[in-house]
């Protein structure tokens, strides 16, 4: 299935269940291991179990296999991981502690947004 049906499936998804923040973001540039991050934030343990749970269903739904689920238990973080793409679905504390869209944005656009500033 193409990057972009990955997307859409995810972002839909975590729309259902009125995700917010959600960013996306093309790593492939960054690494080898998937092509796309997919981060939304959720205002309680419940709702991050919720939208991490509508994501898989969702992307069995459309056939595609899932590699893992990891943090369900604590239900703070939980990431989704189905091969080409990656769902974290976080408690906004925890979103931004860990910033991962800082961490997995290119140097280069980085550097340009800081001189922006």
């Amino acid at each position: 299935m193409a990057a972009q049906q990955l997307e859409r499936i995810a972002v839909a998804a975590l729309e259902d269940i009125k995700a917010k923040d959600i960013t996306v973001l093309d790593v492939r540039s960054l690494t080898a291991l998937y092509d796309t991050l997919v981060i939304a934030s959720a205002d309680s343990t419940r709702q991050v179990k919720a939208l991490a749970d509508h994501v898989v269903e969702e992307f069995k739904q459309a056939g595609v296999g899932i590699v893992g689920v990891e943090g369900e238990q604590a239900a703070e973080w939980v990431l989704v991981d189905a091969g080409d793409i990656v769902v974290h679905v976080m408690q906004p504390a925890i979103r931004s502690y860990y910033n991962l869209e800082e961490l997995w944005t290119a140097p280069a656009s980085r550097r340009g947004a800081k001189a922006a500033a």
